[in-house]
């Protein structure tokens, strides 16, 4: 039994549920042996759901392991069509990881896909296309990884709820598939939405969490798209950084956010523990010079957004002749909307992309409103006797 067995084929024999159980008791050691009582049992009253923990807490135990692919082929193949089909395929996916060969391993996960009906039960069916991508992308074939990407998502962008498992699953793929492409940006994305639909400090181990706060940190730097890190600064994830060799990573993640060019610039020296940010530097020069533009704007008020160039090029700490270029960057990623005035040197500013922000951001604008609540109240305070007169 503890023997590994041949993945039956969509179409399998006839299998001997009793012959089965019967020889499990004697060939598996004695602390496993309740299980098969219980399996027996309650296969025999036809209670699915029963059976259906009961092999989870048998899967679960590190005992079982060796014995988990045959009780699946042997045992649950006769009735898996009686199953959940999401807790069914929960139950083969983890199964699928005792089996060491490539091969056996891709056609176990394709067979079972073969067997779930994808109208009937998609979210199954997206879990075990996540499952195989996974699969897939761990031995190397990245086209056929991004095929059942893009298959799993035609059918999960129609459901209108889903299970976290089953959006934890794609997103964790479709990452993991991004960052081995260095496409800094989407991994960015969909590494965030993974990390929504899980409990990092229970599902994700503590060197998981700190290569996870890492690598999303090098996405947020390099990511060409991406401008605004509030998200990500206020996801616990990235104390998973502190007291760490890479904690200086969050506190330039902070300093991209806040635009300080001084404080990216004492930070800089660090970069060659990073060879693909030393590697990076001008991208990252002008991306910061970027972000201090915008929270230049961010800061002034709705009427006082027409910027010279000379305060533009102070804020940005650039030479004069390269606030024209910096601003026409900005404007064609709509990191801001507005125009130029090349002959008296300045940009009037209409409006600047939307963003998450950080407490001490959010603070900044508290002052603001707080600000313009007083104006407002000074203008009552004003109209006030005037309207009572004219009454």
């Amino acid at each position: 039994m503890a023997a590994p067995m041949a993945v039956d084929k969509a179409k399998s024999p006839k299998i001997d549920v009793d012959e089965f159980l019967t020889l499990a008791v004697s060939e598996t050691p004695q602390e496993l042996h309740v299980f098969f009582e219980s399996f027996k049992s309650l296969y025999s009253r036809k209670l699915w759901h029963q059976l259906t923990n009961n092999l989870f807490e048998f899967f679960d135990n590190p005992l079982s392991k060796p014995y988990r692919v045959d009780v699946f082929n042997k045992f649950v193949r006769d009735f898996e069509s009686k199953l959940n089909q999401l807790r069914l395929v929960e139950m083969g996916v983890k199964v699928s990881k005792e089996i060491d060969n490539p091969v056996t391993h891709l056609q176990f996960l394709t067979d079972l896909l073969e067997r779930v009906n994808t109208k009937k039960s998609p979210e199954a069916h997206v879990l075990l296309l996540s499952s195989l991508a996974h699969a897939k992308l761990l031995y190397g074939d990245h086209e056929g990884t991004k095929n059942d990407i893009d298959a799993a998502w035609k059918v999960l962008d129609e459901l209108s709820s889903v299970d976290p498992s089953v959006n934890a699953a794609y997103y964790g793929v479709a990452a993991d598939y991004y960052k081995s492409k260095a496409e800094y940006a989407p991994y960015y994305k969909n590494s965030l939405l993974y990390l929504a639909c899980i409990d990092p400090a229970k599902d994700l181990t503590a060197e998981e969490r700190l290569l996870r706060s890492h690598d999303l940190g090098i996405a947020a730097f390099l990511g060409d798209t991406i401008y605004n890190f509030g998200e990500l600064l206020m996801h616990p994830i990235l104390d998973a950084l502190d007291s760490t060799p890479h904690e200086w990573i969050k506190k330039l993640l902070f300093t991209f956010n806040e635009g300080n060019i001084g404080k990216f610039e004492a930070l800089s020296p660090l970069f060659p523990k990073e060879p693909i940010l030393q590697e990076n530097y001008p991208f990252l020069r002008q991306k910061i010079c970027l972000m201090a533009l915008i929270e230049s704007v961010f800061k002034r008020g709705a009427y006082d957004r027409t910027m010279s160039f000379q305060t533009i090029a102070e804020e940005t700490h650039l030479p004069l002749d390269e606030v024209e270029h910096l601003v026409m960057k900005a404007l064609s990623l709509k990191l801001i909307k507005g125009s130029l005035d090349q002959v008296d040197q300045k940009a009037q500013i209409t409006w600047v992309q939307p963003r998450v922000l950080s407490r001490d951001q959010i603070g900044q604008l508290a002052q603001r409103l707080a600000t313009w609540n007083a104006k407002l109240h000074q203008v009552e305070e004003r109209i006030a006797p005037e309207v009572l007169v004219n009454s």
